[in-house]
């Protein structure tokens, strides 16, 4: 019996769309429920900002502020610079290879922008951000703010000078993340010279993907996967290899699938209609805190 982890499907980046007027995106997902279980637990949403060209403005473009509840917003700069803001108090700019990582909880109000310094240049912009749900008994967390700069990552060094694989989240071969987690969840940049292959081993149950950033990459040789793409895995076993028929940059996500019903209505991800209904009710009272645009 084989215990190799197979590709399901590659997705082709779908029609792009704003994001306030800051971040142009390609959402792979949400894009389907099955008895209310989402198919990539515990990763909700992936929006995908492929490289684009701004001109400079002396107006930094963003998205301006708005509430969260019940999950974590992680944003991983790969081009460009983002600043951040939240009612909580916490702030932060990233820049290429870092992470911003949000737990939003029992509730926040968050802006994101393009920093000042960078919108005043202008120049390539490439990001992701991800949603990441929280399970029913951690959804009203306090919020916090986790800054990742690059340095800060776990590196493996892959053999004869193959590249490094940065570990955000997890471990990978003993090298583990900066970054905390609720749920089991592996996040890692991989950056592969052409040539290198690289081995990766997690749990069956773990829903896994793999968003091609620059290059392209093959999965278990025989799965191409180009620039901009991304490669959802079946449930069907244990390990698999990439490999780099160039070099190549690639986000890895895997992580423990959360088994709860979901409803999600616009900002907030809850387990019930009810508490969407309470998420509401809380930001109209002020529970959220204050945030100036």
């Amino acid at each position: 019996m084989s215990n190799t982890k197979s590709v399901q499907q590659v997705l082709a980046p779908v029609p792009p769309h704003m994001v306030g007027d800051g971040f142009r995106v390609h959402n792979f997902f949400p894009s389907g429920y099955e008895m209310g279980l989402y198919r990539m637990s515990p990763f909700f949403l992936l929006d995908y900002g492929s490289k684009i060209e701004f001109p400079p403005t002396d107006t930094p473009r963003g998205v301006g502020v708005h509430p969260h509840r019940g999950f974590e917003t992680v944003t991983i700069a790969f081009k460009g610079r983002v600043a951040h803001h939240d009612s909580a108090g916490n702030s932060g700019i990233i820049g290429e290879g870092d992470v911003q990582w949000m737990t939003a909880g029992s509730g926040i109000l968050h802006k994101e922008y393009h920093e000042t310094e960078y919108s005043k240049q202008g120049g390539p912009f490439q990001m992701a951000q991800l949603w990441v749900n929280l399970p029913a008994k951690d959804k009203m967390t306090p919020p916090k703010y986790q800054a990742i700069e690059h340095g800060q990552m776990g590196k493996y060094q892959l053999p004869n000078d193959g590249g490094v694989l940065e570990v955000i989240a997890g471990e990978y071969n003993g090298v583990k993340g900066p970054a905390t987690t609720f749920t089991p969840i592996h996040a890692y940049v991989g950056r592969l010279k052409k040539g290198a292959s690289l081995p990766i081993s997690l749990p069956e149950n773990y829903n896994t993907g793999i968003l091609v950033v620059e290059g392209s990459l093959r999965i278990n040789g025989k799965d191409d996967v180009a620039t901009d793409h991304f490669a959802l895995f079946q449930n069907d076993g244990t390990d698999l290899e990439v490999t780099a028929p160039e070099d190549v940059v690639f986000l890895f996500l895997s992580g423990e699938p959360i088994n709860e019903t979901l409803v999600p209505y616009g900002p907030f991800l809850m387990n019930t209609k009810e508490e969407i209904m309470q998420a509401f009710k809380d930001v109209n009272s002020g529970k959220f805190g204050v945030l100036e645009e």
